[in-house]
Order: C-alpha cells, then structure tokens, then sequence
C-alpha cells in the first residue's frame, strides 16, 4: 500500500495512506492530539505513579516517545509494551520530525534507539522508562491482567471495523489491572457500545483539535 509523509497542521509530521484516506495521526496536529488523549487524559491522571502502559498500534513512536519525555519530567517510572504488526521504515523514521518539533534535541539518540532497539524483549530507554516491542497483530493479544492504561491507537473504524469490535475490547479488558484505564481518540457509539458491552466505565470527553470528542474507558472489576 502506498505510504507518504504528511505535515500535520501543528508542524509535525505523520504517515498517510492514500489509498485509505487514512493516517497515523490526526491531520489536524499529530503532537497536539497525543498530548490530549494520552497523556492529558491517560498518562497524568495516574499521578506520577509507577505504571505499565500498553500501545495499540506503536507506528512511528510518537506516543512512546512523548510518554518518555513525561517520565524524565515527572519523575515517573513506566515499562512501555508498543504492539505494531507492521513496523514503518528506517526511511519513514528518518523523516518523523518529532524530536525538533518537541524541542527535544537532546533526547535524539532516544528516539532512534526507540525504533533501533530489538523486538520481543524488554529494552531500558532509561532508568525510569522501559519499552518492549511486540510484532503482533491485535487479535494476538492475550495477556491478563497486566496493565494499568492502554493508549488505543489502531487505524480508525472507517477503514478497520474489525479491530474496534466487542471480541477486542474484550481481550482490552482482561489485559488490564483493576481500575485501569483505556484512552482512545474514538468517540463512535458503536464504540461506546462494544466498551459497556464487556463492561467498561465510558466517559466521553472533549477532543483534540480537529475532533469533537474521545473516550476514555475504566475497568472496575476486582
């Protein structure tokens, strides 16, 4: 499938798929949208807490790389787990503009090391921030009761249904510790629906620029 590098409307940059009419992040600001649903309305409000984070759709690192900077700054420590079935190219990482969009020139070899480091074990970033890659498609998932916050960020449901279906949210739900928490830019009823379904807490929330709402998805189970 054809690939391209877009700039988004905040100046940084994400990877668009003609062919879809779908990208990475949000036209209207990949940064800006990262902040506000996952760290805004995922990452702080843990408190500064040790956590464990899972990424649906790890891409072009940008959620992991924002949540690194956040730790350095809090103070807070994370083991980081990005899925991604399809990693992007050294070619495409090369072109993420990320590190002098965020004013983060010193943490460059960070963000390399991101995408260089190996897969399938756990690699420390920092002594606060660990990240474990995950080649795997989503319907793989089987952990249990493993994380305090999913980032859902998987191609929207306009052109993949099947991963915002029940049977997903599902494998979510277990994946998660008690009262953990799922974030995601969605703010569809079907959605919504298939979260309650499995029994999920929903909240709908504003949205990041260019987006009306979002949901953010409690599990309150023992």
């Amino acid at each position: 499938m054809k690939r391209e590098i877009l700039q988004t409307l905040d100046g940084s940059t994400t990877i668009h798929l003609p062919d879809w009419n779908e990208s990475y992040h949000s036209k209207h600001g990949a940064i800006q949208e990262a902040y506000h649903v996952f760290i805004q309305n995922g990452l702080n409000t843990f408190n500064n807490k040790p956590i464990s984070i899972l990424e649906i759709g790890f891409g072009t690192g940008l959620n992991a790389f924002i949540t690194y900077l956040e730790s350095k700054k809090s103070n807070q420590k994370i083991n980081y787990y990005g899925v991604e079935a399809y990693p992007i190219s050294s070619e495409e990482i090369l072109k993420m503009n990320y590190v002098s969009e965020l004013n983060a020139a010193t943490e460059s070899d960070v963000f390399t090391l991101m995408h260089k480091c190996d897969w399938e074990i756990n690699n420390e970033i920092s002594p606060l921030f660990t990240l474990t890659k995950r080649k795997q498609f989503i319907e793989h998932i089987e952990d249990d009761y493993k994380f305090d916050l999913i980032y859902f960020d998987a191609f929207g449901y306009r052109v993949q249904p099947d991963l915002w279906s029940t049977e997903i949210f599902r494998k979510m739900f277990k994946s998660l510790k008690s009262k953990g928490t799922l974030v995601t830019y969605a703010a569809r009823g079907v959605v919504k629906r298939s979260l309650i379904e499995v029994g999920f807490k929903v909240e709908k929330l504003p949205g990041p620029p260019g987006k009306r709402e979002m949901f953010r998805a409690t599990k309150l189970e023992q």
